[in-house]
């Protein structure tokens, strides 16, 4: 299953999952509802500024895509709106709440560790070990319809790699095998390398030239 999310429909669906676990009463969510949980300073990353408009038309393309729907109800004259990504009688996805917990952090927050992961998203799910994380990102990574997530490489002064949702940014990523956060190349070292190659076997062919040229000048 092949999904591409925008930063905005990413923040405004990751924003509709964690309020519908963490606040259900509230839920569904009305426009200045969702304004105030897409620009919340805390849980985020990054912080955004978004307006009215951007939030309304960034819902009206979800639910194009049958990832939001409008749900207002008897006699209401705000319209009120929630997911319908994965685990609604809607939707096709289905995963654990421990599953559904890792994707909203990960979403909410861009790419984290697993113990990040275990501190932060252990609020709308039971996430007792780093084990658990680390086993629900298997299965979010080994999804027939998947991946869901990346393992990033590892960065420098960081014991443990990071994961991403491949939803958003990170879509097109390949995730790394386990044991090669330290080894495997970057697409930018591959073209430098490749660049250092190209100008050695130019200098090589120009010090072939000039030998040549010092060959035949006793013969002029």
């Amino acid at each position: 299953m092949d999904i591409r999310l925008s930063e905005l429909e990413t923040r405004v669906l990751a924003c509709l999952i964690e309020k519908q676990i963490t606040t259900p009463d509230q839920c569904p969510l009305s426009l200045n509802s969702i304004v105030a949980a897409c620009n919340q300073k805390s849980n985020r990353d990054p912080l955004l500024a978004l307006s009215e408009r951007e939030v309304q038309l960034t819902l009206d393309a979800l639910i194009r895509r049958h990832f939001a729907i409008e749900r207002s109800g008897f006699g209401s004259r705000v319209p009120k709106y929630q997911h319908r990504f994965w685990n609604t009688e809607y939707g096709s996805l289905k995963l654990t709440d421990q599953e559904v917990a890792v994707m909203c952090e990960l979403m909410l927050r861009g790419p984290q560790t697993p113990g990040e992961l275990r501190t932060r998203a252990s609020r709308l799910a039971p996430l007792a070990e780093v084990t658990d994380v680390e086993q629900a990102l298997r299965n979010l990574g080994a999804r027939v319809d998947g991946p869901f997530v990346v393992r990033l490489p590892r960065e420098p002064g960081r014991r443990d790699c990071r994961y991403a949702d491949r939803f958003g940014a990170y879509a097109s990523e390949v995730s790394i095998e386990e044991g090669d956060a330290t080894t495997a190349p970057r697409p930018q070292q591959i073209s430098r390398a490749s660049e250092m190659e190209a100008r050695l076997e130019a200098l090589e062919a120009r010090v072939a030239a000039l030998e040549a040229q010092a060959a035949a000048a006793p013969n002029r």
